[in-house]
């Protein structure tokens, strides 16, 4: 079985410019995917690659091991790009590069680093047991649920709730349950690379629901918080 890590950063982020490589706890923010990246690959003897437009943040990942001749192509690095054409380019070129075909694909989002090897060890273990599974990703409970609390714009200016709740309903704790997608982590099969597929969301998705707390990092206070989290160790595990 053969299995390709693969870590994307993009050079040009406009709402937190150089996000990828910020400090976070004295050491960059992508170190901490690398060093997750070469945990888990030392367990399945995995290949790990980077997908970047910008030298600077190769010259970042190479102080972690991780190094690459890959360089992004200017049309899959705009702030536009799909995320799934993106890891597509460089799974192509890696397989090419490396003259080897890949079973599974993993991608680790470098600003959702909260992590660790055992959901990625339990999140492995049920997309390969589910042979009807394309891919599976990494959610987190929602604190809001869209049958209950949750409500869009109507057609006439009023609002209404974003899913109709079943008549039987009548509590938040009863209504069907939603998640967060935190973006830490995402498997793909064999099955989905085949496939001309858009979305990471198919009819055949599954997900890894993380025990611990764990969210992306899209405002600067986010990483403040993180920051705050790992100088004074009040994670409860270990990323």
């Amino acid at each position: 079985m053969n299995l390709l890590i693969t870590i994307c950063a993009r050079g040009g982020s406009k709402g937190i410019p150089g996000k990828n490589i910020k400090n976070v706890f004295n050491k960059p923010l992508i170190a901490y995917s690398i060093e997750c990246a070469f945990k888990f690959a030392r367990l399945y003897n995995a290949d790990v690659t980077l997908s970047t437009d910008s030298d600077e943040i190769k010259k970042v990942a190479a102080l972690f091991n991780l190094k690459t001749d890959y360089t992004r192509p200017a049309d899959l690095a705009t702030d536009t790009a799909g995320k799934i054409p993106v890891l597509r380019d460089v799974w192509k070129y890696e397989e090419q590069n490396r003259n080897k075909k890949y079973d599974y694909f993993l991608d680790l989002d470098i600003t959702s680093p909260l992590r660790t090897i055992e959901d990625l060890n339990g999140a492995f273990e049920m997309i390969k047991n589910n042979t009807n599974a394309l891919n599976l990703y990494s959610v987190s409970p929602a604190h809001r649920n869209p049958y209950f609390n949750m409500v869009e714009e109507g057609g006439i200016g009023f609002i209404t709730l974003c899913k109709k709740l079943p008549a039987h309903i009548f509590s938040r704790q009863q209504a069907p349950k939603v998640y967060d997608v935190n973006a830490s982590f995402y498997f793909y099969s064999r099955n989905f690379y085949e496939q001309n597929l858009v979305s990471a969301t198919t009819e055949r998705t599954l997900v890894y629901v993380v025990p611990h707390i764990c969210f992306d990092l899209d405002e600067p206070i986010d990483f403040e918080f993180l920051s705050y989290l790992l100088e004074n160790d009040k994670l409860d595990f270990k990323i």
